[in-house]
């Protein structure tokens, strides 16, 4: 039965491959991907090679190449990160990635040093005003010469109250939100969700017992356009035994996948 719904869930999500190339938005959290130098600032002992995950070097630059090929499959120009340890774990990637990428990253403080990154084509998006709150990156850009604001968080309480106090402030400006958001309607933040339709499909970005969960999200304004947004999954990024995201670790244990999370994303139009 795993395997019949895992087909079905390839076969439908195969059909979004004819949309590359238009403009379209990235998010996946990259589960924990820690450089392997020890921080004086938070507890990473874990992701160090004497530590309890042996985070080798190897190990560090397999992960960085292989969610650099994820970001060049999905081939869009902007992908939002989060999971990543500092700026130089996102400038890394950014080396590895074959797509002509730049990179936006500020460090939020976090107690297990997890930031949020923007890597981005600059003929698409050209940022002017960064700012942080906790767990949350709020980038102000241009993007196609429309004034857009991303704000990508993981707290959904900063998230509520930064995002109105935004829209008081700008009430014709377009928001695109992402994050782990799963329990918080769009429509009560005047955003859509537009994940809303996969989600209700069955597909998800994460697998427990209980089956697929749309952890992760993604909304805008009305205005950047109601198509759905959908999981990019494809078998490369699944444990071929279970039909669920291969993770880096699980139980302890290195199992060399990417995250346990799988991208979202969707196209913008205006």
């Amino acid at each position: 039965m795993m395997r019949l719904r895992l087909s079905l869930l390839l076969l439908a999500l195969c059909l979004s491959t004819a949309l590359y190339g238009q403009a379209g938005f990235v998010y996946y959290d990259a589960d924990r991907l820690y450089d392997t130098i020890p921080s004086p600032f938070y507890n990473d002992n874990d992701y160090t090679p004497q530590g309890r995950y042996r985070w080798s070097e190897r190990r560090y630059r397999a992960k960085v190449q292989d969610i650099a090929a994820l970001i060049d499959s999905l081939a869009q120009p902007i992908v939002a990160l989060y999971g990543v340890e500092n700026e130089q774990v996102v400038r890394d990637l950014a080396t590895a990635l074959k797509g002509d990428y730049t990179y936006l990253h500020r460090t939020l403080n976090t107690l297990d040093g997890m930031d949020f990154a923007l890597l981005y084509y600059g003929d698409r998006l050209i940022p002017y005003a960064c700012h942080t709150a906790r767990r949350t990156l709020h980038v102000e850009a241009t993007i196609d010469r429309d004034t857009v604001s991303i704000l990508l968080s993981a707290d959904r309480a900063t998230l509520t109250a930064m995002l109105q106090d935004e829209q008081e402030r700008h009430p014709h400006r377009r928001f695109l939100v992402a994050g782990p958001l799963q329990g918080l309607h769009a429509t009560d933040l005047g955003l859509v969700d537009r994940m809303e339709r996969a989600a209700r499909a069955g597909h998800g970005t994460r697998y427990r017992s209980s089956g697929w969960q749309m952890r992760d999200r993604i909304f805008t304004s009305p205005e950047i356009g109601s198509e759905a947004g959908e999981v990019f999954i494809r078998r490369w990024l699944l444990d071929p035994e279970s039909g669920t995201p291969l993770p880096t670790y699980r139980g302890g244990r290195y199992r060399g996948g990417r995250s346990i999370n799988l991208p979202i994303w969707c196209r913008m139009h205006r």
